[in-house]
């Protein structure tokens, strides 16, 4: 049965689709600007850290507090009005990807790849879970999942490889089974969080890298 996706989420992942160019950047920002990746790891870094300002100016000044919620509190979730947003934790998780792909052009690749799945397909499993969702898994639900790694799939093995310098950089053309075990963990992870302790530690931050790790295994 379908269920009305209430608008602020809408809002919320299109803001999160739009991020898509931070890791196209990573990737092909040092191609176009004759760069080092370096340069890019420090940029998304310094990008976290003013996120993380944002986020404890907020906490802690009641005047840019009050401005920040009249203007973005539509988009917030009601955790994070004591918590980081999650633009700062997806900005994190760039920034590692980015540092990631100082080591070799196939963790770049990998990093690129990664991102962008986590960061459609966790859209999709959001606004598909709220809209279908029925069968609860924990926070998440199952039709949320599946919704993640149908899209992941068919970026995965679609459209992604045909982003210019992509297969070269990745060795060939994405195969199914690649696709499918890529797409897989991304749907895995984001359904169930890790927990450290009595902690559940945020997927925005340690997805994407686990990933990439793991296009760098299988390809």
């Amino acid at each position: 049965m379908f269920k009305p996706v209430p608008p602020e989420e809408i809002n919320r992942k299109f803001l999160h689709v739009l991020v898509i160019v931070f890791p196209l950047g990573v990737f092909y920002v040092p191609q176009l600007l004759n760069t080092s990746r370096f340069n890019i790891f420090v940029l998304s870094f310094l990008i976290c850290l003013l996120s993380l300002f944002i986020d404890l100016l907020r906490f802690r000044n009641v005047a840019f507090g009050k401005w920040f919620y009249s203007r973005f509190g539509g988009l917030m979730r009601v955790h994070e009005n004591s918590h980081l947003t999650g633009a700062t934790y997806i900005f994190g998780g760039i920034s590692l990807c980015a540092c990631l792909s100082i080591v070799s052009e196939v963790f770049a690749v990998s990093a690129c790849l990664a991102l962008i799945l986590f960061i459609l397909g966790d859209a999709a499993a959001a606004i598909g879970g709220k809209a279908f969702g029925r069968f609860r898994i924990g926070k998440k639900t199952l039709e949320g999942a599946i919704a993640c790694f149908v899209l992941c799939l068919i970026l995965a093995y679609w459209f992604i490889p045909f982003l210019p310098g992509f297969s070269e950089k990745w060795g060939g053309a994405i195969l199914l089974w690649q696709a499918i075990v890529i797409a897989g963990s991304v749907s895995i992870l984001e359904l169930f969080p890790i927990r450290v302790g009595k902690i559940d530690l945020n997927d925005n931050l340690y997805v994407p890298v686990i990933v990439s790790y793991l296009c760098t295994l299988i390809r």
